[in-house]
């Protein structure tokens, strides 16, 4: 098998596993990005097969159209301000269960419904895990106001981030968020103290989000080459 080809074996068993956990009457936040994108599948065939009722909130314009072909019905969180339950992939996930999310663009709506929601759970693949985030030369991706822009890239420079402004590959010019904003990538290196770090970056202005997230996942499935791993918040 390719590694390619295992690696999105490990996603949809992570994905299949997780999904487990939605139960009829459930409201649901949908994550986005490839690994998310199994376990929106997954539920619709869930609904389908076992006709239960369970509503989607979607953390992008990707899981919206997925959920719509997948059959989930959505809500926002005006209708319903308090999820049961968020199935979310990330870029990298620590023992610790700390993340760092965000290389889709959605960071700013993932963080919002992972904080409205009862429960969250985190699925990747096993090369998502790592000891410390940071490592590998992952960045951390930044949702920043447009005007905002000449600003945190002087800030990042004086913190040692060395930020790059996210080009899109589908047009000319920055990749722009569902919010009408652009994403700053801040490679900063291993970091011990990811909370720390995420308060420093939060308060620069125009930094609308980080991808850092800190104390939002409860347990995690990582779909590894032969098991399934399951990491609980200690």
């Amino acid at each position: 098998m390719k590694p390619e080809h295992n690696l999105e074996e490990q996603k949809k068993n992570a994905a299949h596993e997780a999904v487990r956990h939605v139960k009829d009457g459930f409201i649901v936040g949908l994550g986005s990005g490839s690994t998310a994108a199994f376990a929106i599948e997954s539920i619709g065939k869930k609904i389908n097969e076992e006709k239960i009722c369970v509503l989607g909130v979607p953390t992008s314009h990707q899981a919206f159209l997925l959920a719509v072909k997948y059959g989930i019905p959505t809500t926002t969180l005006e209708e319903h301000p308090i999820l049961d339950l968020t199935i979310d992939g990330a870029d990298q996930i620590d023992r610790k269960l700390n993340l760092i999310k965000g290389m889709g663009g959605a960071l700013a709506r993932e963080k919002i419904v992972a904080y409205s929601s009862k429960k969250n759970i985190i699925i990747a693949d096993e090369s998502k895990l790592v000891k410390v985030l940071g490592e590998k030369g992952q960045a951390i991706p930044l949702e920043v106001l447009p005007l905002g822009i000449p600003l945190v890239m002087r800030k990042l420079n004086l913190m040692k981030g060395k930020p790059i402004l996210r080009e899109s590959k589908g047009k000319v010019g920055p990749v722009v968020t569902d919010n009408g904003n652009f994403i700053v990538d801040a490679a900063f290196g291993p970091i011990d103290e990811p909370a720390t770090l995420a308060q420093d970056l939060k308060a620069i202005p125009g930094v609308v989000e980080t991808g850092i997230f800190v104390g939002t996942t409860h347990f995690a499935y990582v779909g590894g080459r032969s098991s399934l791993k399951k990491l609980v918040k200690g």
